[in-house]
């Protein structure tokens, strides 16, 4: 008996498992469009290294699906309709997380955050550390929090400008709190690339 539920089981996993595949949403779509869209979702993908392949084609189509969406609807408004552009970005903004948390961990979520957004969340923290090694714990971590900030509305961003604005913008916040804390970043900036310079010359040498 027992060999029996714990079968049914195994067979009610399997079907619920087939059942979560996410479809590609292609219909009335430019098909070199399309195969763009797959070829960015699918480089994505390709650096989380997943084994299984239901499990990579479905996050692949999830994130093709987000870029189509967010196509879809930032052609839907003008610049006139702004409020109303950015209420609808709010609506659907969590369903990528939502569907992505079926197949990935939260770390591979965030992977597939960094790399819809250029990866400039991680680029940007270890930047600001390397210009500043003397940064405090609490500021790491504030500046952190405003990257994460930042990521989160570049991800809703129509194209790639967008998604360099908003880490410019938060960019510009962290730099003027840094000021406002007492760091002279022209001086910390200067003297960042003097020591890039020195490390330069000392490869150069071996």
């Amino acid at each position: 008996m027992k060999k029996i539920l714990l079968s049914a089981m195994i067979s009610l996993l399997t079907l619920t498992a087939d059942a979560q595949l996410v479809s590609l949403d292609y219909e009335g779509r430019d098909s070199a469009y399309v195969e763009n869209i797959k070829g960015r979702a699918q480089k994505i993908v390709d650096g989380l290294q997943l084994t299984d392949q239901k499990q990579a084609r479905a996050v692949r189509n999830i994130i093709a699906n987000r870029y189509f969406q967010l196509n879809d609807i930032h052609a839907k408004y003008d610049k006139g309709q702004q409020d109303a552009l950015q209420a609808e970005l709010y609506k659907h903004h969590f369903e990528l997380v939502s569907a992505l948390s079926v197949y990935l961990s939260d770390e591979q979520i965030d992977a597939v955050k960094d790399g819809m957004t250029f990866g400039r969340l991680k680029r940007d923290y270890q930047a600001t550390q390397d210009m500043i090694p003397t940064l405090s714990d609490f500021e790491k971590q504030q500046i952190l929090i405003w990257l994460k900030e930042a990521r989160e509305f570049a991800l809703d961003a129509a194209d790639s400008k967008g998604k360099h604005f908003w880490f410019d913008k938060y960019r510009g916040r962290t730099n003027n709190w840094l000021s406002a804390r007492g760091y002279d970043l022209k001086k910390e900036r200067d003297a960042w690339m003097k020591r890039i310079e020195e490390q330069k010359n000392v490869n150069d040498k071996k």
